[in-house]
């Protein structure tokens, strides 16, 4: 199947990034290198794009696509192991990235990845198809508590503590093995009347979060992503759900920095540093046209911060 994606909020995203033609950017979610390619057809020869994606599919397509530029730089692995990559690489600041936090479309419609529930696929939900963890596995061995605890804090659904309790009782019977019988288990579990859907969406984005530790390390690759970057330097992340969105907000806040003193403490003593700005009081949002004309960017919102000199908040 072919690699596609559309990127969303793309000049949206290329003009935040204030692009320094020679600059180094990070792209840390390559995906189908949509975004890359806008990022590096703006550097000059002597600018350097580096691509990170654990899914290896998504690098070999951005590969292709990108296969004209001699100043890309492709990397297999994870956003949350960014300063260890470039540390390995050699380099010690860039001057921009990016991180888009939402599914591609080649994986959503790829039948086998089982990311769907759309369509009858096995249970998987890895973006990294080498790693052991599946949505199987998490399914079927994990506890009545641990499933309503992550189908609650991961999914915010409302029949957790019901959905895990029929997950359990079915597989008494028999292992849960592919996405349409966990449809079926999830709708038997909705009081009547209500449209099952819904927690179709919640509990399958819970299911995919627990798979991939999506939130796990999100906080800790902001923060080491905004200490790496140069002054002036910009970091956007596109969010797809109320969870990473508040990780990237609050996570922006801190760097940003905040005193605790007192008001009328003439100095501060809290040690209270900021690393930069917030550029985005509100985070932007898809124009009304792209939402209508790509459904997925409904939910997507934009946050961006700008790197300063490292200076006390007062």
């Amino acid at each position: 199947m072919e690699f596609k994606h559309t990127p969303i909020m793309l000049e949206e995203v290329i003009e935040n990034l204030n692009i320094n033609p020679d600059g180094i950017y990070v792209d840390g979610t390559m995906g189908g290198a949509g975004h890359s390619e806008a990022i590096v057809k703006r550097l000059s020869k002597e600018g350097t794009l580096i691509g990170i994606d654990r899914d290896k599919d998504a690098l070999n397509a951005s590969h292709e696509r990108l296969e004209k530029f001699e100043n890309v730089r492709y990397v297999w692995g994870k956003h949350e192991d960014l300063k260890d990559i470039l540390e390995g690489m050699g380099i010690k600041k860039v001057d921009g990235i990016l991180l888009d936090l939402g599914l591609s479309s080649y994986q959503i419609d790829e039948e086998s990845r089982g990311f769907s529930y759309t369509k009858k696929a096995p249970l998987d939900m890895r973006m990294n198809k080498e790693q052991e963890l599946t949505a199987k596995t998490v399914i079927n061995t994990y506890s009545k508590e641990e499933l309503a605890d992550i189908f609650f804090k991961y999914g915010e659904e409302n029949y957790s503590k019901k959905i895990a309790s029929k997950i359990v009782e079915h597989r008494e019977k028999e292992e849960i093995e592919d996405t349409s019988t966990l449809c079926d288990i999830i709708r038997a579990s909705v009081p009547k009347g209500k449209d099952a859907v819904d927690s179709f969406k919640r509990i399958f984005q819970a299911v995919r979060i627990e798979v991939n530790g999506e939130l796990k390390d999100l906080e800790k690759t902001i923060k080491e992503g905004i200490e790496i970057l140069n002054e002036g330097g910009r970091f956007c992340i596109l969010t797809f759900h109320s969870l990473e969105d508040r990780i990237v907000k609050n996570a922006f806040l801190d760097m940003q920095g905040k005193c605790t003193c007192p008001k009328d403490f003439p100095v501060c003593v809290c040690g209270a540093k900021s690393f930069g700005k917030v550029i985005t009081k509100k985070p932007i949002v898809p124009s009304i046209e792209e939402q209508e004309t790509n459904s997925r960017s409904k939910s997507c919102k934009l946050r961006v911060f700008e790197r300063e000199k490292e200076h006390a908040v007062r």
